[in-house]
């Protein structure tokens, strides 16, 4: 396997993933939108300035995507106590809670559609074979975003 085959790899389990996460529901975030989510999910409280700095995204779009965000009730904005011209964004109380309610779906079904498999036990060696995989990749600390996740989820039980 290459470096390009890896990438697309990914890129197509994390498809499989998304789709699941949505159930069929709203398409899945643009990948400028996304990453603005992923820095404001990092790096509660910050301000499309810093936001702007981080991503390395133009101002206007980062602006664009946080009003993307907040019109889908994922982040929210506040004026900055300190000065109230600059905009803070965070991600909303409920949102890492529903996506770490969400992220126990299934994905048997997606994966089985998705290799053309209609065998259960081919299904369950891919799958097993993905679990394997994450096990071994698996890093000691959970990053910023995971780590929200989880406490999130840890509140909800």
């Amino acid at each position: 396997m290459n470096a390009l085959e890896l990438i697309v790899l990914g890129r197509r389990l994390t498809k499989i993933g998304e789709a699941v996460l949505r159930g069929g529901a709203q398409p899945a975030l643009p990948t400028g939108v996304g990453l603005v989510l992923r820095d404001v999910l990092a790096h509660p409280a910050s301000s499309i300035r810093d936001i702007t700095e981080r991503t390395g995204l133009r101002q206007s779009y980062v602006s664009e995507s946080v009003a993307k965000l907040r019109d889908r009730g994922i982040v929210e904005t506040k004026a900055d106590p300190n000065d109230a011209r600059r905009t803070l964004a965070s991600v909303t109380a409920g949102h890492p809670r529903n996506v770490a309610r969400l992220g126990t779906a299934s994905v048997d079904t997606a994966l089985a559609q998705a290799v053309g498999a209609s065998d259960p036990a081919a299904v369950a060696s891919i799958i097993e074979t993905l679990e394997a995989l994450a096990a071994q990749l698996q890093t000691g600390e959970p990053g910023p975003i995971l780590s929200q996740l989880r406490h999130s989820e840890e509140e909800s039980s």
